[in-house]
């Protein structure tokens, strides 16, 4: 009886042992592939990658196709210059605004030239600023004396009066310096600018106190031109006269100052009443 039992119990051990073997060496070899199973995939892989070609062998492939074809360029043909049509070429803004001031500041200066050129022309063209023929000394005299006193000559721009010549001795103590002027005086005439000396206005004749009046500031100056009121600062101005072969000559070029306030060669006072103010202030 113990003797079978020894041997039941002997068996058992080596069955056990034997599971504990057969367990053990199934727990090792879970997961890991068997050698012929690693064979076979290497054999795969290297298939796959030996007909998919890798990103290197693109460029290769790629650079060596460059190199091989050589760009040759099409044929061009040469098309002769043809200048655009002025018309059809546009014109900017900037560049329209640009032209038209330089055309406009060209003509203004142009026609600015062209009056400075004419003013100093004057003088060889005949008019203002010339010398002025007025005929004849003795016609000249007759038509201050058919127009009360004064005679109006527009292209000298000028009253002509006679000068007594009983006033002579006084006329050259003070018209000695403008011997032009003393020269039509001795002559029997005086030419005045019809400019006021004040401020320029244009002097007219008053023929009831025969002398010439003002109306813009009432400055009063007798028949010679010598101030008898108002704001003038000095008498009338006037031209130089020559007589040439009886002819009276106005040199509207020269032109001479008026004589001093307080000036009086003639003596002459108002011969009737004023056609502006009340004169002698």
């Amino acid at each position: 009886m113990s003797i079978v039992l020894l041997l039941a119990l002997a068996g058992l051990a080596a069955l056990a042992v034997a599971a504990a073997a057969t367990a053990a060496r199934r727990k090792e070899t879970t997961g890991v592939l068997s050698g012929e199973t690693r064979k076979i995939g290497k054999v795969a892989e290297d298939a796959r990658r030996s007909s998919s070609p890798r990103g290197r062998d693109y460029e290769e492939q790629a650079l060596a196709e460059r190199s091989r074809e050589l760009a040759v360029p099409d044929a061009v043909t040469v098309v002769p210059f043809t200048p655009p049509d002025p018309e059809v070429v546009g014109v900017s803004r900037r560049q329209f605004f640009n032209r038209a001031t330089v055309t406009l500041m060209s003509a203004a200066l142009g026609g600015f030239g062209a009056a400075v050129l004419g003013y100093l022309w004057k003088g060889a063209e005949g008019g203002f600023g010339s010398k002025i023929a007025a005929g004849k000394l003795s016609d000249v005299v007759a038509g201050i004396r058919a127009n009360k006193g004064f005679l109006y000559i527009p292209e000298a721009r000028a009253w002509v009066t006679e000068y007594p010549k009983e006033s002579l001795s006084k006329a050259q103590t003070v018209y000695e310096s403008q011997a032009p002027v003393y020269e039509g005086m001795t002559a029997g005439v005086v030419a005045l600018y019809q400019k006021c000396p004040h401020l320029g206005c244009r002097v007219p004749t008053c023929v009831t106190s025969q002398w010439f009046e003002c109306p813009c500031h009432g400055s009063q100056f007798n028949r010679v031109g010598e101030k008898k009121g108002g704001p003038a600062p000095r008498g009338m101005d006037r031209f130089a006269v020559s007589v040439n072969n009886g002819n009276l000559v106005i040199d509207t070029a020269s032109v001479f100052g008026g004589p001093a306030i307080g000036t009086n060669t003639t003596g002459q006072e108002a011969e009737g009443p004023h056609c502006v103010g009340t004169g002698g202030h």
